[in-house]
C-alpha cells in the first residue's frame, strides 16, 4: 500500500492517541469522519496498523526493573532453535526478543520487579534455555526515551 501525506498524519495522531474517536482522528487529519475512517480501515487490513494497547507504566504496576540480555548461543539445528523461540515466547517477563548480529545472537528486553525476581528468571529460565552458551545481562539504570512514535518521514 502506497501512503500520502493524509496516510501519515492519521498515522501521526494514531500513534499518539490511539484512543482518539474516529471525528476526532479525521479533524486533525484534516479530513471528513466517513472518509478518515475507510482510510483506517485500509490501514488496519494492509497490517500498517497492527493494532491498539494501552500503555502501562511499568513502575506504576510494580515492574521496576529493565534488563537488557545477551543471549550466545551454540550452533544449532532447527529443533533446537524452535524450542529457544517457543522458550521465549512463553516468558511474560521478556517483553522484546531480537535476532542480532555482533557480540550476542539474541537480545532480549525482560522486565521484572525487583534483582531477586531477575536472579530467580535467570536461574530458572534463561540458564536452562535449549543451546545456550553464554549470557550477559545489562541492567538499565534510567530510561531516557521510551514507547516513542514510530518515524514516518522516509514514507514521504
Amino acid at each position: 500500500m502506497r501512503l500520502d501525506d493524509i496516510d501519515r498524519r492519521i498515522l501521526t495522531v494514531l500513534q499518539q492517541d490511539g484512543r482518539a474517536t474516529n471525528v476526532e482522528v479525521a479533524a486533525r487529519a484534516g479530513l471528513s469522519p466517513s472518509p478518515c475512517l475507510r482510510r483506517v480501515r485500509q490501514l488496519e487490513e494492509a497490517g500498517i496498523i497492527g493494532g491498539y494497547h494501552a500503555q502501562l507504566s511499568r513502575q506504576g504496576i510494580g515492574l521496576g526493573l529493565t534488563v537488557f540480555v545477551g543471549i550466545k548461543v551454540e550452533r544449532h539445528h532447527d529443533a533446537t532453535a524452535d524450542a529457544f523461540r517457543a522458550a521465549i515466547h512463553a516468558r511474560p517477563e521478556v517483553v522484546s526478543c531480537h535476532l542480532v548480529s555482533g557480540e550476542s545472537d539474541f537480545l532480549l528486553q525482560v522486565v521484572v520487579a525487583d534483582l531477586a525476581a531477575y536472579e530467580r528468571f535467570l536461574l530458572d529460565v534463561l540458564l536452562k534455555l535449549p543451546g545456550v552458551t553464554d549470557i550477559r545481562s545489562n541492567f538499565a539504570i534510567q530510561t531516557v526515551k521510551d514507547n516513542a512514535p514510530l518515524p514516518l518521514d522516509h514514507l514521504a
